[in-house]
């Protein structure tokens, strides 16, 4: 098991919201958090030159402000800075092969916000060989909202799903909230009808999903016998129910198929729904 969550800096606002999440997420996992700065025009360390000479100035500034920050926010939580000299992609990914999780920042789908999403956190959440959580800016404006209460994962019914699970049942243990297991299913055409759908079809269809969910969360459920767990059957694409589930939750957990030599890494389309159009953090886990 890893050691550390590792969150990546570049001074935007969703990096330093990132970096605020992966804090309170470290301590309660009890892990170290790691403050991870990565450019490639970073000069070599100089001995004793004054800041105004200092190539590496701004970057150590950053690192050290958000240190102090959470450092005052979490004192008894262990924070390392690290400055590494390569491109960020590259240095994210290597930090994954180190870490719990890597934690990043996020900016949703615009179309600006998509291109700087698509330049580093893409590749970083295809490729990584550990979770990898996007966090969105924290909201400055409007009327508070109440605490997130609960992890929502997402499952499909075929195919193995421990990691995913072990993830998502971690999380929900570390934090004391409730799970919520979400599968969604759409209606198949020999279900619909002009006035709607044949209900005797979808009741069946609901009830078989019931059963195969509850034996997938049985095990995990035992073994995290503190965790509080609801499941939910979704008759609507499994994208679209998945993001609808999330809405006001502390974490959404959704999982992607583990990188194989040979294949160019790919995100399916619940990740992707996920990813863009989430307002929660999204976990996104590797898995078989």
């Amino acid at each position: 098991m890893q050691q550390a969550v590792t969150v990546g800096l570049d001074g935007s606002p969703e990096s330093l919201a990132a970096a605020r999440w992966a804090a309170d997420e470290a301590e309660k996992r009890k892990l170290t958090l790691r403050l991870l700065h990565a450019w490639p025009l970073l000069a070599p360390e100089p001995t004793r030159v004054p800041s105004e000479v200092d190539q590496n100035y701004w970057a150590k500034r950053l690192v050290h402000t958000t240190w102090s920050e959470l450092q005052a926010r979490h004192p008894g939580l262990s924070i390392v800075g690290n400055l590494v000299a390569e491109d960020a992609q590259n240095a994210l990914l290597q930090a994954a092969t180190e870490s719990e999780m890597i934690v990043l920042g996020s900016r949703g789908l615009e179309p600006v916000e998509s291109y700087f999403l698509g330049d580093v956190s893409m590749p970083v959440v295809a490729r990584a060989e550990r979770p990898v959580v996007l966090v969105r800016a924290e909201a400055r404006e409007g009327p508070p909202q109440a605490p997130a209460s609960r992890v929502v994962v997402a499952l499909r019914l075929h195919g193995p799903s421990d990691d995913l699970l072990d993830f998502a049942f971690r999380t929900a243990a570390a934090r004391g909230v409730p799970l919520l297991a979400v599968h969604g299913r759409s209606v198949p055409l020999h279900a619909r009808v002009p006035w709607g759908v044949d209900h005797d079809i979808t009741e069946e269809m609901t009830q078989d999903a019931h059963k195969q969910l509850s034996k997938a969360l049985r095990p995990w459920c035992e073994k995290y016998p503190q965790v509080d767990v609801d499941d939910s059957i979704r008759l609507d694409s499994p994208a679209r129910a998945v993001v609808r589930a999330a809405e006001g939750s502390a974490l959404l957990v959704v999982g992607r198929h583990a990188h194989r030599h040979g294949l160019p890494p790919h995100l399916g389309p619940v990740a992707q729904a996920a990813i863009h159009h989430g307002r929660c953090p999204v976990a996104v886990v590797p898995h078989d």
